[in-house]
């Protein structure tokens, strides 16, 4: 999976499950930063939620929840 695919997921599960608008979750979510897989073999990449608190720990959530079935992704 690419960075921007994971970005989609991320927006398509957090809009089915919470509402809102597609530009509110990118927005909140903010970009997917990728790393080496040199440095990080077991999941090379992170993103920094930013928005209200509800929103980082929802976000926060669902990451921690992909992260165990898409652990490595390529750029886009």
């Amino acid at each position: 999976m690419t960075n921007d695919g994971m970005i989609d997921l991320l927006v398509s599960r957090l809009l089915r499950d919470h509402g809102k608008s597609k530009h509110h979750w990118r927005k909140a979510i903010g970009p997917i930063r990728l790393y080496s897989r040199d440095t990080h073999p077991h999941c090379n990449w992170n993103a920094t939620p930013a928005g209200s608190t509800g929103d980082v720990a929802l976000i926060e959530s669902l990451l921690d929840d992909l992260r165990l079935t898409h652990p490595l992704l390529t750029s886009s």
